[in-house]
């Protein structure tokens, strides 16, 4: 036993790297992505274009956040079901998910019409750019299918303990939509709609991308010995929705602190606004390093639960936030003392830098502040844990984010300083909530 208790200690860091490392690379493509995408219609005769695939970019990051749960839920399950060697729930859960994304995305192609109403109502554009941009939704929109269903794949090769095939889709699928951008655009002479086109493109070829790969090397899990019927029981899709139903509410708690965030900085001042978007870059940018340890931590929390290891899950655990503390400090590092270098990047503007002096130090207090919550994320994820990941969003946005923010600013008259320390203490809470709940979480997934 303590042979095994120190060969597990001696690989259990190989492992995080080995999956994290392509989860960071996967993320850092997707905003390299939308840079290409403006740089190509940043070079056409007006920035109306620019306008058009900021706000249709927008629309589609706002509705697939949203159901970023069948990801979620996908590698929490798919792991434990790899933890426990069971073969025909690794063919359910995917199965399941599919089923799910399926009917999510039929839903949005079918309800196109009033969503794009409704969003259109909310934002305020120029006609010119408003036209463009309802072009782009409704090309975009078909590719739904496509891209949800990615989102149970990507979840479910996780889940499987291989983080390189999504990277692997990630980067192919960026480097098509790159070309078939190209090609819409100059070639056959389109604007904002032939980056929809590519995008559609894009996603489908991934799609299939992620078909053939889980062929390839999942056949000897996937050998579908009853019907599709029986995947797709009304009982365990009921389980597999309450599941998802608790990530999609503490997403929807997330995507109200960061619409907040950018609402309430648009209520001061112009200048204040940009000086928020271009510091929250920096958040963005952490986020997609810590996120990597997050989607390692459900893939072998999920694996070891399956596998009722809970000696090993105690050390993973461990492990993990070392992980996530080191990434921490270096960031925290690293924007104490080079913030004005990457502002620089961001802008060439030298009053929103300047501007930004008295913030910056909020920049440099986010990764500490925030890293505990991240990698309690990926854990409560691979334990399926998903009304205490809800029940602590909830706390630390109703009691923490909002009452705190409204105190600063309207009581103690902060100003901007008000949505930063918010912002803090929110992220601060969570970590603090998770920590709590933990113990008690783990015991009884371990039972």
């Amino acid at each position: 036993m303590l042979i095994n208790q120190l060969k597990f200690k001696s690989s259990i860091d190989k492992d995080i790297i080995r999956l994290a490392t392509p989860n960071i690379i996967s993320n850092i493509s997707i905003p390299l992505l939308g840079m290409i995408d403006l740089a190509i219609v940043g070079h056409l005769e007006t920035d109306i274009y620019i306008g058009a695939i900021a706000i249709g970019t927008m629309i589609f990051n706002f509705i697939y956040w949203s159901f970023g749960f069948l990801r979620m839920g996908t590698s929490g399950l798919s792991a434990q079901a790899y933890g426990q060697k069971k073969h025909i729930n690794q063919q359910k859960i995917i199965v399941q998910g599919l089923f799910l994304s399926l009917v999510i995305s039929i839903s949005l192609i079918i309800l196109q019409w009033p969503i794009a109403k409704l969003t259109f109502f909310l934002i305020e554009g120029t006609v010119g750019v408003e036209k463009l941009a309802l072009e782009y939704f409704y090309i975009r929109i078909w590719a739904a299918p496509a891209t949800l269903g990615l989102y149970v794949f990507y979840g479910w090769f996780l889940g499987m303990q291989n983080a390189k095939i999504p990277m692997i889709i990630a980067i192919s699928g960026n480097i098509i939509n790159t070309i078939a951008n190209l090609i819409f655009v100059y070639g056959f002479d389109m604007n904002s709609n032939g980056v929809a086109y590519g995008t559609v493109i894009a996603q489908y070829s991934s799609l299939i991308m992620a078909i053939y790969f889980m062929y390839k090397n999942f056949n000897s899990h996937l050998k579908f010995s009853i019907s599709i019927k029986n995947f797709i029981q009304k009982s365990e899709i009921a389980n597999f929705i309450k599941l998802n139903k608790d990530i999609f509410i503490r997403t929807l708690c997330l995507i109200a602190v960061f619409t907040f965030f950018t609402s309430s900085s648009a209520a001061q001042t112009n200048e204040i606004l940009a000086i928020n978007t271009l510091l929250l870059q920096f958040f963005m940018f952490f986020s997609f390093f810590e996120d990597g340890f997050a989607y390692a931590a459900e893939a072998l929390v999920g694996k070891l639960i399956g596998q009722n290891a809970r000696k090993d899950l105690t050390v993973l655990i461990k492990k993990l936030f070392k992980w996530g503390f080191i990434v921490s400090l270096v960031f925290s590092f690293i924007y104490l003392f080079f913030s004005n270098f990457f502002l620089g990047l961001l802008t060439n503007k030298t009053h929103l830098i300047e501007a930004s002096q008295e913030y910056l130090i909020y920049i440099a207090l986010i990764p500490i502040f925030s890293f505990a919550s991240f990698i309690w994320d990926g854990i409560f994820i691979g334990a399926t844990a998903s009304k205490e990941m809800r029940n602590t969003m909830i706390i630390a946005t109703l009691a923490v984010f909002f009452p705190l923010y409204f105190i600063f600013f309207k009581i103690l008259n902060l100003e901007n300083h008000s949505i930063w320390l918010a912002l803090l203490l929110f992220l601060l809470a969570r970590g603090i909530g998770q920590t709590i709940l933990a113990n008690s979480m783990l015991r009884i997934k371990n039972n």
